[in-house]
């Protein structure tokens, strides 16, 4: 038995089992079934499904969200995995600060994300005015999918490739092979385990894909999510609703456990410690990968933080779309930046609920794994990961329909938000933890031992400060979804104490009229900064080097 598995033992190692899988029974299961049973059960699950793959249209739906994740995930591997060695081999002044900045497009809110594409097709002329039209076509999925999931890439393979020994290369080309040959023989069968696991989560990531399809693909544009969203919310037939939610939920378990396998695969294979001969400082290819870097990265940030300074068209610069901010419209409930300070509460206790429930799965992982019950572990491991790909908006839906009724009756309750957003950010907890304290090597708990330390103490000087680094990351990533979490809130009652920045952003963004444009870009602008900074906490406390999601 592993010193982790002995952080819990007897009566003590059953508790986490059963508080985590009350809570996801409760408030996932339950929520996800009563959808099923609400929206099927008039005519029955055969007949639905066969509607609706019977449907050319639906089939259409369904072909176009498994082809535009593939190159989706197709296009970030080959944009991104430059990026990656270099980060891995180079090191350059303020590396940490450009992994951390690379790292905030993916905890963006994606209505954020749209409107900075958005802003972006209009500021080059590539809405139509100029003659070549990128607004709602599949073009403009893909470059944000890229967007989205670069960092996906960059962390998880830069992370595995940072490890690798860098005088296997040298000795390949001493002995006479080239920088491809080197490449091809040397280097992509090593990272092969790594490119594999990332692929998989961006392929997931973009097959759940919701509010970039959303805004960006427009009505001709439509995947799985966005329809469940669609005949849920718009056309309100639950029936054809639940139905696309159970073709998507199949989908999603197979891919979670694809994901899960090749994840514990990349931990099972990647070295515990870096090399011993140090990366080098300079390389040609720094440069280069550093301007493609700030151009797919950066430029669209860029210009989301310009149009929130722009007083309108034909005007000058100024700051009063963020002072109007303060000022109420008819539109919302509350003013913008009261809803930004509701998201600033609920933050604090969803990440300090994901962090409390996806602690207590680890535990019951790594349990499982040291007694040999790997079939519990890869219960809870896949189980967990779930609500990722789930559709938040199927999650809100399952709120409304499940916890009107004692004793669980707190869909008009503001603690139904955080429960929400804790949903979400309980994956990325499971997925930083559990693979860390994978890559923990044993020698280092043997050496302690043989020196004198009692397992207590080699408990807290190893395990520990790992899973301390573990939980750094996992709270930043927690707090960030959080932040930018509006699929599941927005069927919440629209009451002032439970209006969220995303949400008010939602709707500036789908109001006609630059004051109300120049306002939704101030509140991105200002949702950007704040995830920005969960992120920084992350990278300054957590252990960038294992790269987990």
């Amino acid at each position: 038995m592993t010193s982790v598995a002995r952080l819990v033992r007897g009566p003590a190692a059953v508790a986490p089992a059963l508080a985590v899988g009350g809570f996801m029974v409760l408030f996932f299961a339950w929520p996800i079934a009563g959808v099923i049973s609400r929206g099927l059960g008039g005519a029955g699950p055969a007949a639905a499904l066969g509607e609706v793959l019977g449907s050319e249209s639906h089939r259409s739906v369904i072909w176009f969200t498994v082809w535009q994740a593939a190159v989706s995930t197709a296009l970030t591997v080959a944009v991104a995995l430059p990026a990656a060695g270099a980060m891995a081999r180079l090191h350059f002044r303020g590396q940490r600060l450009v992994r951390a900045l690379a790292t905030v497009p993916f905890v963006l809110p994606t209505v954020v994300v749209a409107a900075a594409f958005e802003g972006l097709f209009d500021r080059f002329g590539l809405a139509g005015g100029g003659g070549v039209n990128l607004r709602h076509t599949v073009w403009a999925i893909l470059l944000a999918h890229v967007f989205f999931n670069y960092a996906v890439v960059l962390r998880t393979v830069g992370a595995h490739w940072a490890n690798l020994d860098a005088r296997v290369e040298d000795q390949a080309r001493v002995l006479g092979a080239s920088r491809a040959q080197v490449f091809r023989r040397v280097v992509l069968p090593r990272l092969a385990p790594s490119i594999a696991a990332a692929s998989a989560i961006v392929y997931l990531f973009s097959f759940t894909s919701f509010g970039v399809v959303l805004i960006l693909g427009g009505p001709a544009r439509a995947t799985i999510e966005t329809e469940i969203y669609r005949y849920a919310v718009v056309r309100l037939d639950l029936a054809t609703a639940a139905a696309l939610a159970v073709v998507q939920l199949a989908a999603v378990v197979a891919l979670v456990a694809v994901s899960n396998s090749l994840e514990r695969r990349r931990a099972a294979i990647e070295p515990a410690s870096p090399p011993a001969a140090a990366p080098r400082r300079r390389g040609p290819g720094l440069v280069a990968n550093l301007t493609v870097m700030g151009l797919i990265l950066g430029l669209p940030l860029a210009v989301l933080v310009e149009r929130s300074l722009t007083a309108g068209r034909g005007g000058g610069y100024t700051v009063r779309n963020y002072t109007a901010m303060a000022e109420r419209v008819n539109l919302l409930p509350d003013t913008a930046l009261a809803a930004l300070l509701n998201s600033l509460t609920f933050a604090v206790p969803a990440a300090a609920l994901a962090l409390l429930v996806g602690g207590a799965a680890t535990l019951v992982v790594m349990q499982s794994v040291s007694r040999g019950t790997r079939g519990l572990g890869r219960v809870f491991d896949i189980g967990l990961t779930l609500p990722l790909g789930t559709s938040a908006v199927t999650i809100g839906l399952g709120f409304l329909l499940v916890l009107d009724r004692p004793p669980i009756d707190i869909r008009t309750s503001v603690i139904v938000v955080p429960i929400a957003h804790a949903l979400v950010g309980i994956p990325f907890v499971v997925r930083t933890l559990v693979p860390m304290l994978r890559t923990v090597n044993p020698r280092i708990r043997e050496a302690a031992a043989v020196l004198g330390a009692s397992p207590r103490r080699v408990r807290r000087e190893v395990d520990l400060r790992v899973a301390a680094r573990g939980v750094a990351v996992g709270a930043g990533f927690a707090f960030a979804v959080s932040l930018g979490e509006f699929g599941a809130t927005s069927f919440i009652p629209r009451r002032p104490e439970t209006l969220t920045a995303p949400l008010a952003l939602f709707r500036l963004l789908g109001t006609p009229g630059d004051a109300l444009r120049g306002q939704a870009m101030a509140l991105a602008v200002s949702l950007m900064v704040l995830t920005a900074v969960a992120v920084f906490v992350m990278d300054l406390w957590g252990d960038t080097r294992r790269g987990a999601f």
